[in-house]
């Protein structure tokens, strides 16, 4: 069987699927800022033109006379560690920055270009036209950015990849269904065999999907089995209720859908992860969906308490637009 996995645990904490914005911005004249935090992949349309010009996919600054440089400041939808950095000059040759830097930091408040800003990612080259990829070695939380650009130019695409970080604390309330699968809260997906079309981290985003690419959708299916995609949660929990949401799949939607569950141990590999899933226990036993609908299935089952991971099963192929798992915090992680 093929498989195709993305980093596990690691989250794009620039996504706007967990409320991640552009807060300040010194220009963006020929492009909107928040054009660069878009999670679909960047395009080049020939012949558009705005008022300001050459319209690109992308933050793009006008041309600087004085000297400086531009800057945008980013706030994070959920703090987090970045570990991976990928500043994405595609479509800009001759307009692309030179030079880029990022600075973060922890802040209750909104902070400023002259901030305390501590340095993630040291000024450094970068290529046009390119996917400009750098690790990170620094661990500071944070949950604002400072993208620097030196002196002007394009960006089309910023990914900060890492892990979200919260104050678990704050869900200690024993009685608090959390949605443990929130890719807000740091639910990632970790392992699919299929996802053909749309964005596969919409299935963790929230609100309902928007279009019938916002949300993960595998090939059409020749052959026997079915697809799955295998979720780590964002903390261990007591499972309680599941949602599976097909909106705007009409034509497509699964037939029917399952759910399974297991608890993982940290050090345990992906592969090992993925290998196991087969045996996991069923929490949700296989059930038939509806198009463009919500499902709800309350779990009774106490026997796996520190559920770490989940995995959905759909039979044979199709579309899903969200998954939602409620649960209980486990009080001992």
């Amino acid at each position: 069987m093929s498989t195709n996995n993305i980093n596990q645990n690691l989250t794009n904490l620039a996504s706007p699927k967990i409320g991640t914005k552009i807060i300040e911005v010194s220009d963006d004249f020929f492009g909107e800022a928040s054009r660069m935090l878009n999670d679909k992949e960047p395009v080049f349309i020939e012949d558009k033109y705005d008022e300001h010009g050459k319209w690109m996919d992308g933050w793009e600054s006008k041309r600087r006379r004085d000297g400086g440089n531009d800057w945008a400041i980013i706030e994070l939808g959920s703090p987090g560690i970045i570990t991976e950095i990928d500043i994405d000059t595609s479509f800009f040759t001759g307009n692309f920055p030179p030079f880029a830097s990022i600075e973060g930091l922890y802040s209750d408040q909104k902070p400023s270009k002259d901030s305390d800003w501590i340095e993630i990612l040291t000024k450094t080259t970068l290529k046009g036209d390119s996917s400009n990829k750098f690790k990170i070695e620094s661990k500071t939380k944070v949950n604002y950015i400072k993208l620097q650009i030196f002196p002007d130019g394009g960006v089309a695409r910023l990914r900060l990849f890492g892990e979200v970080k919260l104050n678990w604390e704050n869900y200690d309330n024993k009685n608090d269904l959390i949605e443990l699968s929130s890719l807000k809260l740091g639910g990632s997906i970790v392992a699919y065999n299929n996802a053909h079309y749309g964005d596969v981290s919409a299935l963790l985003s929230h609100g309902r999907g928007k279009t019938m690419g916002d949300g993960w959708e595998t090939r059409r299916r020749r052959e026997p089995g079915n697809d799955w995609i295998i979720i780590k949660l964002a903390t261990k929990g007591l499972i309680k209720k599941i949602e599976i949401d097909t909106a705007h799949f009409k034509g497509n939607y699964p037939d029917q859908a399952s759910v399974q569950a297991s608890n993982f141990d940290k050090n345990k590999g992906l592969e090992e992860v993925i290998n196991d899933s087969h045996n996991w226990k069923y929490i949700l036993d296989k059930s038939k969906l509806q198009a463009d609908n919500i499902h709800n299935y309350e779990v009774n089952d106490t026997s796996i308490e520190g559920v770490t991971h989940v995995r959905l099963n759909i039979y044979p192929d199709g579309g899903v637009s969200r998954l939602r798992i409620f649960g209980l915090k486990f009080l001992n992680e």
